[in-house]
């Protein structure tokens, strides 16, 4: 029975309003128990690192994600471990294998050159939906934010259909000070410039989430979230929780 006004949310196969997890291992009876309950709140899912490299019932995994319409992707570390040692062409066929659909290319370990970057995302967007990633995992490397804003901008000509901003699973890099606080400033001029639709913002803890929710709307697309905290998420989204309490009626500075 709904009765109240709360703020007006995207659903099914949303392009946007996404919740991003991230699986760092979860076993497949655990996460067929979190599925079953919570599995209409997660648009997309990142098999975290490079684990689906050493995980053995990966086919498994992914079929599960995909039964629930959510879209596993590998984390961009195994991207780079690939780029490394020179297999990408072997990487893209493990993927098609495995039935994943989405690729992400990043550079928060290596520092691989932008340009490069960009070639590659012109090479298999035909084939895979790219999101590419910007920021260092480097808490002490400062990028300042003309970079920030001409790399997303750049991304997203190539072809990219979301950019995610580094935070890590910690919320400590990126996008973030080694304590954990958001670069406002930052965020602030990201917002002025660019389709805040397109950009998955990595924020693991409740306070990230609670302040891109408060900041940009409730359709905010956010990632690396635990699976454990989806339900806690959408709460926040909605509006019912103290911290969100007054967003406002129409739920979303996006629409």
């Amino acid at each position: 029975m709904d009765f109240l006004t709360l703020p007006e949310r995207t659903s099914g196969n949303r392009t946007y309003g996404l919740t991003s997890v991230i699986d760092f291992g979860t076993p497949i009876g655990e996460l067929k128990n979190i599925l079953s309950d919570y599995g209409y709140l997660i648009d997309i899912a990142k098999i975290g690192i490079g684990s689906a490299y050493v995980t053995r019932n990966i086919e498994e995994k992914i079929e599960l994600y995909k039964q629930y319409q959510i879209k596993p992707y590998c984390g961009g570390t195994l991207f780079e471990k690939c780029f490394y040692q020179n297999k990408i062409p072997e990487y893209l066929t493990y993927l098609r294998n495995l039935g994943i659909e989405w690729i992400e290319i990043s550079n928060g370990t290596l520092d691989i050159p932008l340009q490069e970057r960009l070639q590659l995302i012109r090479q298999i967007k035909q084939d895979f939906h790219v999101i590419a990633e910007v920021g260092s995992k480097d808490t002490n490397k400062e990028i300042p934010i003309s970079e920030w804003k001409e790399e997303i901008n750049l991304l997203f000509h190539a072809g990219c259909a979301y950019v995610i901003t580094e935070g890590r699973d910690s919320g400590t890099s990126g996008i973030y000070d080694k304590s954990g606080s958001i670069n406002s400033n930052l965020i602030q001029e990201l917002l002025k410039d660019l389709d805040s639709k397109k950009i998955i913002f990595e924020a693991p803890t409740p306070m990230q989430q609670m302040y891109f929710i408060n900041e940009v709307g409730t359709n905010v697309n956010l990632g690396n979230v635990k699976l454990q905290d989806v339900l806690v998420l959408e709460t926040q989204r909605y509006g019912l929780r103290s911290e969100t309490f007054y967003l406002e009626e129409d739920g979303c500075k996006l629409l």
